[in-house]
């Protein structure tokens, strides 16, 4: 048995490995010099397609001017080619490559200066410069008229998702930038969807850094990608712009503009929309402008603990404006201005039905509410870079932020007991109006010393915010159980909430050798906090609110001032990174209340040691594993400590606990990503594991009335695990091309707590695997149908019901064909299933979106015409489950319209004259 077992064993390894053999090839050299036979290192080693220029695959030469290429065998043409900055080229062409070769030692030669004679070298399709994975933009066929968004998609590992959402090899982007700085927000949504991709020389990607990583020119540390799009230099000069206007039926309207200026280094642009379809922010998307917010992103059934919905509540209308600036005033000196201002009005019909799980019996609440909110402000984010020498650098980032938002509501609620008797009832008709106002500011300074990697960094940092609130409340809840009294109110309750918080941090940075360094850093910040909540009831007599409610006023504060040394290695090795940092975190905070003429003063002091370890190990060009481990803390709010009577809410007091222990967690991550660019395709997977030494929760206790009192307990040994991962694949053939993708998310939760002075422990499962596939046809045809399933368990110990459960199913079809020439039609279909939705809620429902376009004018106008929710059946449904709820939700979503749309764009950028 143990023969057999070994003769298989060899036989499908010796298999495997005449498989592989025979399925990929292996190309080596070495390139040097022509003159001084000098190693090349970071040669740029590639093959391409000579019928299209598309690579085929690449890889760069060592430090000794070696390169190794597997690729697999190729019966067609295909060019080989070395390529490095100063030097010529070598090609050579094959006409089928489908063995191994050795190409021995290249010699590069260096390009001479002659006279009266120009050098024109082509740069390579792909070049890698350290840590960074440089595209020429002109190496990559797309329409004339198209984005950036366009470009991105022919780049061999990027995806774009119908959020514009941005992956590289599988890594999520979070950063966009235009010659280096952001552009409306550094996610890029905007300036993929609006910069014409023929603007674009190079895009440049590389692994997200810090300010910090970026000055010491280390490579990224964190999970992250960045993407940098380099303007054309002879196109860094001129204007371009985009405007849309549209009317539709059912009073809905759409407008947006967007003017952008260029010179050299200056940047200036202005943006605007207004519309009353629910996109928020600033969208102009090819097919579907602003409809939903996105391609059939209207609002979706959800399933899981959150409960949040992918669209806005309610019907919004929103107006933008918007300037970004960036410019060099002198050298070295950047200042970045990103302003907007915005305003919104919504509106929402809610209807709630809510199952609270008690350890004997139940309570069902079923409620209506109809909202309305008004938001207007101003948000500014600036930045000022001053290289002050190669050695020094200062930035000042200040950060402003305004807003005023006016609230009305009006609430209807009852409830019943697991014997379906009424309870309870309430109603409350409130106003409030709301001033919040932010200023935030960081200034760091970078300085490198003498000694190469070693550096001195320091920053300070102050976030100061005000919120001043005045609010209406007239409100009646009435109790069927004599063990309470009804809470009738006609108040008016004004609140000041104050926060400062500075912070000031010092790092050092020693180099033990190129690979190895030590640091040392010293963090610490003071933070301050005020709440003065003052009630006062309606008098009668006076027709004035001047009685002093003593139970709802009430004025806390807080103090915090927190040191924390910390010193760490970091080990950066070409293969692999290792970072491990010891902490401590020394805290004395300080709690005060005056309550009922009562005053409170609580000290409590902390010490709470904690570590950081970060590592990954790049296996090959294509594979990385990652690992790290946080221990972490959570400090709650003066609230969460100290004994004042929320009564807010005449359904539940919430009252602190001033024995209360800080949260304390151990965070563990890890991965595994591959893509390989050869094939196309590639994975990965991950899992997370968060475990609570102590955690905090709140705990409440239930009178025959549905009353509760609610405060706030340690609970100890609870977690909180994940695991998933994706696999996409794509298929190139002549003017056909397919993606496949596979994704699997799932979670596992034990939560524990108390109800009416019981544990209870629930055990929560949600497993979500997600299907997609898309086929393009050259220029003419896009199909990308998925489907995602969802389910959420929560088993219940200790509790009235043993478990619930609720599973989602969700279809979608997006179809678009640019046939025939200059029309553009788009459909998107989407099917919702929720199976577990209670009684009174609609389980299913179809999304359908169509657009119709056609270009003319050289492309420069397009009439559009739009029909969102054909079948009239889009809805907001979802469920919400708890550790000790149930929750049924609906809200007012946008139904059919149709929409007509005038879409117009001019650009003009200056040429060098030769």
């Amino acid at each position: 048995m143990l023969k057999s077992t070994c003769i298989a064993l060899l036989f499908f390894i010796f298999s495997f490995t005449v498989s592989y053999s025979q399925n990929h090839i292996t190309l080596k050299g070495k390139v040097v010099t022509d003159s001084l036979e000098l190693a090349v290192e970071s040669a740029t080693v590639y093959l391409i397609q000579p019928k299209d220029s598309s690579v085929v695959d690449y890889t760069i030469s060592d430090k000794n001017g070696l390169f190794t290429l597997e690729t697999k065998p190729h019966a067609q043409p295909v060019i080989f080619k070395v390529y490095s900055q100063g030097h010529q080229e070598f090609t050579k062409t094959f006409s089928t490559l489908k063995e191994s070769t050795n190409f021995g030692t290249i010699a590069l030669g260096e390009h001479a200066s002659v006279l009266d004679e120009v050098v024109i070298q082509a740069d390579p399709p792909i070049r890698i410069k350290k840590d960074t994975l440089e595209f020429t933009a002109s190496s990559f066929k797309v329409r004339p008229d198209s984005n950036v968004e366009e470009l991105l998609k022919q780049l061999p590992g990027v995806e774009i998702d119908a959020n514009k959402n941005i992956t590289v090899n599988g890594k999520p982007v979070n950063q966009v930038l235009i010659n280096g700085q952001p552009f409306f927000g550094e996610d890029g949504k905007i300036a993929i969807q609006n910069l014409p991709s023929e603007l674009i020389k190079k895009i440049q990607v590389s692994d997200t850094k810090t300010e910090e990583e970026e000055f010491t020119d280390d490579a990224g540390s964190g999970e992250n990608a960045s993407i940098n799009l380099t303007i054309e230099e002879d196109k860094n000069r001129g204007v371009f712009g985009k405007f849309l206007a549209g009317g539709g039926t059912d009073q809905r309207y759409e407008s947006s503009a967007l003017i952008s200026y260029f010179k050299n280094k200056r940047r200036i642009s202005v943006l605007a929309s207004s519309n009353n379809i629910n996109a928020t922010g600033f969208s102009m998307d090819e097919v579907f402008d602003n409809m939903g917010g996105g391609r059939n992103s209207g609002y979706r059934v959800v399933s899981g603990s959150n409960g949040n919905s992918s669209s806005p509540v309610g019907i919004i209308k929103s107006n933008l404006i918007g300037l970004n600036y960036t410019d060099e005033w002198f050298k070295g000196f950047t200042p970045t201005i990103d302003y907007r201002f915005t305003n919104s009005d919504s509106e929402n019909d809610n209807k709630t039905s809510r199952y609270t799980v008690l350890p004997e019996g139940s309570i069902l609440s079923n409620s209506t509410a109809k909202t309305t909110a008004d938001f207007s402000g101003n948000d500014a984010n600036l930045k000022f870079e001053y290289n002050i020498d190669s050695t020094t650098k200062l930035i000042v980032q200040p950060k402003f932020k305004q807003g005023r938002t006016q609230n009305y509501s009006n609430f209807n609620e009852s409830s019943v007991n697991e014997n379906n008797v009424l309870i309870n009832e309430s109603n409350a008709l409130n106003t409030s109006e709301t001033d919040n106002t932010n200023f935030d500011n960081n200034i760091m300074f970078y300085k490198q010393l003498k000694k190469k990697g070693r550096y001195f960094t320091t920053s300070f940092r102050n976030e100061n915010s005000n919120s001043k609130g005045d609010a209406l409340v007239n409100s009646a809840t009435l109790f069927y159980d004599d063990t309470a009294e009804d809470d009738i109110r006609n108040q008016n309750t004004i609140t000041n909430n104050a926060n400062d918080k500075y912070s000031l941090s010092f790092r050092y940075i020693e180099p033990i050798s190129d690979s190895l360094r030590l640091t040392f850093s010293l963090s610490s910040y003071i933070l301050t906090t005020a709440d003065d909540v003052e009630t006062f009831d309606y008098d009668t007599a006076t027709d004035a609110y001047t009685n002093v409610n003593a139970l709802m006023t009430n004025y806390t504060t807080s103090s915090r001032m927190q040191l924390t040394p910390s010193v760490g290695v970091v080990l950066r090795k070409k293969k692999y990174y290792l970072s491990l940092s010891l902490n401590t975190w020394f805290i004395d905070a300080e709690f005060y209340s005056d309550y009922l003429s009562r005053q409170t003063t609580l000290d409590r002091n902390f010490v709470i040691p904690d570590a950081d370890i970060n590592f990954n190990y790049r296996l090959s060009k294509s594979k990385v594993i990652f690992a790290s481990y946080h221990s972490g803390f959570w400090m709650p709010r003066a609230d969460y400590f100290l004994e004042v009577a929320n009564l807010e809410n005449p359904l539940n007091t919430i009252i602190g606990n001033p024995d209360l222990r800080l949260q304390k967690n151990h965070n563990l991550r890890a991965g595994f990503q591959d893509y390989d660019y050869k094939t196309r395709s590639g994975y990965s997977i991950y899992s997370n594991m968060k475990y609570y030494d102590i955690n905090i929760v709140p705990t409440s206790v239930y009178d025959e009335s549905g009353k509760q009192t609610t405060t706030y307990v340690n609970i100890f040994k609870t977690y909180d695990a994940a695991l998933g991962g994706n696999w996409n694949k794509t298929i190139k053939k002549d003017e056909h091309q397919y993606n496949f993708e596979l994704g699997l998310n799932s979670n596992y939760s034990l939560n524990r707590g108390f109800t009416n002075g019981l544990e209870y422990a629930a055990k929560t499962v949600r497993i979500s695997p997600t299907i997609e596939f898309g086929y393009e046809y050259s220029d003419v045809l896009t199909v990308r149908p998925s489907y995602t399933y969802s389910y959420d368990k929560t088993a219940y110990d200790n509790e009235s019901i043993n478990s619930a459960s609720n599973n989602m199913h969700s279809f979608r079809v997006e179809a678009t064909t640019y046939w025939p020439k200059n029309w553009t039609f788009g459909n998107d279909f989407g099917y919702t299933y929720n199976s577990n939705i209670s009684g009174g809620f609609k389980k299913d429902f179809y999304l359908w979106n169509t657009s119709l376009a056609y270009s003319f004018y050289e492309d420069k106008m397009t009439l559009k015409v739009k029909v969102y929710d054909i079948l009239n059946q889009n809805q907001s449904t979802y469920r919400t489950i708890t550790p000790t709820t149930i929750t049924d939700t609906e809200n007012t979503v946008l139904k059919r319209y149709a929409m007509f749309s005038l879409l117009y764009k001019f650009e003009r950028f200056g040429t060098k004259k030769k």
